[in-house]
């Protein structure tokens, strides 16, 4: 072969293989830049799903039933007036017929009345107005101011109140208002979500915004007497209640009231009120339920009644000074004869098993026995007299005060 011809055909070669390669390195250089632009167009995608799948899980049960009960809460301030009575210091003097002649009883005893401020929650039960607070924050107030949580704000009237069980109902004059479901406080899980909802320390009167604190469903059915009121069954939770607390919704995670908070055990704090250690109770709502359908009847719940007898709990000293075996009960130590209970053949002696069907074992029993009861309910009791079982039974009638001579 021509030697120029062979060279001629070996440059061409090279051309091409270079050609070629180049070609090669392009087309690679082409698909790893592809390749990165898909892999960060995958991560920002996934970076989107991450802040997506986030924000979703943000969005929870109690979130949402924050979202459904906060419209229906409200601020309670409340103004009552206050009776004291006295004994003036010159009152022994005033005991002398000579100067009752002049200056009569007034000399002995005076009145004066003074104005509290107060404060506390409460909820809307029906879009006319309806609210329900606590008895001891409204119950007995000479004018009740309700804020919404638009800021607005609404006189008003207390419908009717019952100081054993705690629950005051109020109306105010307004339509159309969000307001909350009345659940099932019998259908309660221990250990299931809930919400506290109200206005601790006035908070509520800063922003117009009830505070929200979370906890569990810790304990039910405990019974408690302060000052006058019974309280039965009540729901006890960790969720934070403090003062001004009082009156607001206890809700499930569906935003349904199951209580209304009322009572805690507190830390005294100097000036502040009570803050929270992770106790407080509040009025199962189907108790709530019998108490707005009695006010909203009668407007007024009348439990001053008279049984009519003295009892005492079974212990060591009364059951080997009365010779009784049984235990279980309240005996009865006396009874009036005119009473409704002496009346029906209630005996000194007597041991008190059941009232109205439902077991006494000491003497708080029989004290939240009789709590719901009412003047003209009728009222079993079940006996035991000489080893023997009985029953009785009986209306109450209103107690009768004896006004004596101060």
């Amino acid at each position: 072969m021509n030697t120029g011809i062979f060279k001629l055909i070996l440059i061409f070669s090279i051309i091409i293989l270079t050609f070629q390669n180049g070609n090669s390195a392009t087309n690679g250089s082409d698909v790893s830049i592809y390749e990165e632009a898909k892999s960060a167009k995958q991560s920002k995608m996934d970076n989107n799903h991450i802040a997506d799948v986030i924000t979703i899980s943000r969005h929870t049960a109690v979130t949402s039933a924050v979202k459904i009960c906060e419209p229906a809460i409200v601020g309670i301030n409340v103004t009552e007036v206050r009776q004291v009575e006295y004994r003036d210091p010159f009152g022994d003097y005033f005991d002398d017929p000579f100067f009752q002649q002049f200056f009569g009883e007034h000399g002995r005893r005076r009145t004066q009345q003074y104005q509290v401020q107060g404060l506390g929650s409460g909820f809307i039960i029906s879009p006319d107005g309806y609210i329900l607070t606590n008895h001891h924050v409204a119950g007995q107030a000479s004018k009740i101011i309700v804020t919404m949580t638009d800021g607005s704000k609404y006189n008003a009237d207390v419908v009717g109140s019952d100081m054993t069980s705690d629950v005051a109902l109020l109306k105010i004059d307004a339509k159309n208002l969000a307001y909350l479901k009345l659940g099932d406080s019998d259908d309660i899980i221990l250990g299931e979500w809930v919400l506290a909802f109200g206005n601790p320390f006035g908070l509520f009167d800063l922003n117009a915004k009830p505070t929200i604190t979370v906890g569990v469903v810790s304990n039910s059915g405990i019974n408690l007497n302060e000052q006058g009121r019974v309280y039965k069954d009540m729901i006890q939770t960790d969720a934070a209640i403090s003062s001004g607390n009082s009156g607001g919704p206890l809700v499930n995670a569906l935003g349904e009231v199951i209580g209304m908070n009322t009572v805690i055990f507190s830390t005294a704090q100097s000036g502040r009120g009570a803050g929270s250690i992770g106790i407080g109770w509040a009025i199962p709502v189907n108790r709530i339920k019998t108490v707005v359908d009695l006010l909203k009847k009668d407007k007024k719940i009348n439990r001053n009644f008279d049984v009519g007898m003295e009892i005492r709990e079974i212990d060591d000293e009364v059951a080997h000074y009365l010779q009784i075996k049984k235990r279980d009960g309240v005996v009865v130590l006396g009874v009036s004869s005119k009473s409704p209970a002496g009346q029906a053949g209630v005996e000194p002696g007597d041991i008190i098993l059941e009232v109205n069907g439902k077991k006494i074992l000491r003497e708080n029993d029989f004290t939240f026995g009789m709590a719901d009861n009412m003047v003209g309910d009728k009222v079993t009791f079940k006996l035991l007299r000489d080893d023997k079982e009985m029953s009785l039974s009986f209306k109450l009638t209103e107690k009768v005060l004896q006004r004596g001579r101060r």
